[in-house]
């Protein structure tokens, strides 16, 4: 049977809260562009972001262990997956909108330099003189304008929603900046979701790579309340972790997280009285969050992360590594701009040539960019 658009949009219409975003009360795109007859804008969004260049690098960049490190490490691409994945069950749950919740969780990472938050804070340092480099902006100068994949428009051509989604994004360690995107307003519900959801996937997979990688032990863990619960559960006495027991410990964990999450949020979204999004984006305070003893729990296991994962000194020194190759690549384009392929220099009359350079690095892969600076530095190789 063949559902039209209009039938899907009132099949979301008859699915979604009273909160949550109708594709067909959309803002609409930058540009004039057709809709198709069998997907609403939000289901289109999805599709142009998953073509795009810049999702298939996310293959190769940085999580937290590089890429060659090993087959079952997490990648910036799998853990975007699994944040859309999250974010999915999360809006079912609440009745948001799954689509656009999606959409911007594929999206959010898109801008993200190679060697992760390492590659992001030297490019930052480097461009500080130069308009900066964040990567949220970059996701979006992404689908505005670097992506160029149809003749009519530059970028993607999303609607008003996601690229809203994709600047409100927030995390511990992303601030947005909305100037342009009714910066009085909080994200919408769905954007919430999208942010609270990337927080989860990475605690809960980095934990996860953690112990895989042995940089934390199930010792290292001992006395934090999560991982007690853990064990509790399924009564795990050690001292070895087997594979089977990390896995069904490390679902759990994300089960709890999602179940006291959507719970806490229920709660709130009933407090706040709220009828449409817009009355939640008026509000003083996000509703997604996890209740206050989850809240306490999640806050110990990040920070044992940070101690112990993000700050173990093979992340640390892959971290330096990183900010060489990035500050070599850098600095060595800006002292002579030919050794830039053509189709790269070819931009430097419109963006200038740092931003040129940093837009270059930044949509690298860890691999090549690692090879780039051994060509740059082994006479061997060929340029």
């Amino acid at each position: 049977m063949f559902f039209n658009r209009q039938q899907l949009e009132e099949n979301e219409d008859r699915c979604l809260a009273p909160y949550g975003v109708r594709s067909r009360d959309s803002q609409g795109r930058a540009y004039l562009d057709t809709e198709p007859d069998y997907r609403t804008a939000f289901q289109r969004d999805r599709d142009r972001i998953l073509h795009t260049t810049a999702f298939r690098r996310l293959e190769y960049k940085t999580q937290v262990f590089i890429n060659y490190e090993g087959d079952y490490f997490r990648t910036r691409l799998t853990h975007t997956l699994e944040v859309a994945q999250i974010g999915r069950t999360i809006a079912r749950a609440l009745g948001a909108n799954e689509d656009l919740v999606e959409a911007i969780c594929l999206a959010h990472d898109l801008g993200h330099s190679p060697f992760g938050h390492a590659g992001e804070y030297t490019l930052r340092k480097l461009m500080a003189d130069f308009g900066g480099f964040d990567h949220n902006k970059q996701s979006l100068r992404i689908v505005t304008e670097l992506e160029q994949r149809y003749p009519e428009f530059p970028g993607l051509n999303l609607t008003w929603e996601v690229r809203e989604g994709m600047v409100k994004h927030e995390s511990e360690y992303d601030i947005s900046d909305a100037r342009d995107f009714n910066p009085d307003l909080r994200g919408n519900l769905e954007t919430q979701i999208c942010n609270v959801a990337d927080e989860l996937a990475y605690t809960t997979h980095d934990l996860d790579d953690g112990l895989r990688s042995g940089m934390i032990s199930p010792q290292t863990l001992s006395g934090v309340a999560l991982w007690e619960i853990l064990i509790e559960t399924f009564n795990w006495r050690g001292p070895t972790l087997q594979d089977i027991e990390r896995h069904r410990m490390i679902r759990h964990l994300v089960g709890l997280l999602v179940t006291d999450l959507v719970e806490a949020t229920d709660t709130r979204l009933k407090e706040s009285g709220a009828k449409t999004p817009l009355d939640l984006q008026k509000l003083k305070f996000n509703v997604i969050g996890y209740g206050e003893d989850m809240q306490r729990r999640n806050r110990e296991m990040k920070d044992l992360l940070y101690n112990k994962l993000y700050r173990h000194f093979r992340v640390v020194r892959m971290q330096v590594k990183a900010e060489h190759i990035v500050s070599d690549l850098f600095n060595a384009s800006r002292a002579e701009p030919a050794i830039l392929p053509d189709h790269v220099q070819s931009w430097i009359p419109t963006r200038g040539l740092e931003r040129t350079i940093c837009d270059y690095i930044a949509g690298m892969t860890d691999r090549f960019a690692i090879e780039e600076h051994e060509r740059l530095h082994d006479p061997s190789l060929k340029p």
